[in-house]
């Protein structure tokens, strides 16, 4: 059973659209080929350069990777509003609080799942 009221619903669904829409504004350029580019090209330099380059790209690809992941949790939240399982936990099935739901609209656990979670 949800213990949200349909205002509450209105207001978090917001707030995972706005941060999902922020996202997709920053989202990494891709290459014609679907790839993501590298932000920093390799060029004929010293070894230590080189090293700085590589370092350089493998932050670059797992911020991207941070991105993508990050943009999967708020559409997964989005997608619980359309079966009607938002604001219940994954967990044990009870209704996650609002308090909590605010802080992080996109949490799948209420606190007392979540904190067993952690300490496992």
């Amino acid at each position: 059973m949800n213990v949200l009221d349909q205002s509450q619903l209105i207001q978090l669904r917001a707030a995972l659209e706005t941060q999902l829409a922020a996202l997709s504004r920053t989202d990494a350029p891709q290459s014609a080929d679907g790839t993501r580019d590298l932000p920093v090209s390799e060029v004929e330099t010293s070894p230590a350069d080189k090293a700085t380059v590589r370092l350089l790209n493998d932050l670059a690809l797992e911020a991207a990777g941070h991105h993508v992941a990050r943009m999967q949790v708020l559409r997964r939240a989005l997608a619980k509003f359309e079966d009607g399982s938002y604001g219940l936990c994954e967990e044990c099935g009870d209704g996650i609080g609002f308090l909590r739901l605010e802080a992080r609209p996109e949490a799948h656990l209420c606190i007392g799942c979540q904190t067993r979670l952690e300490k496992r």
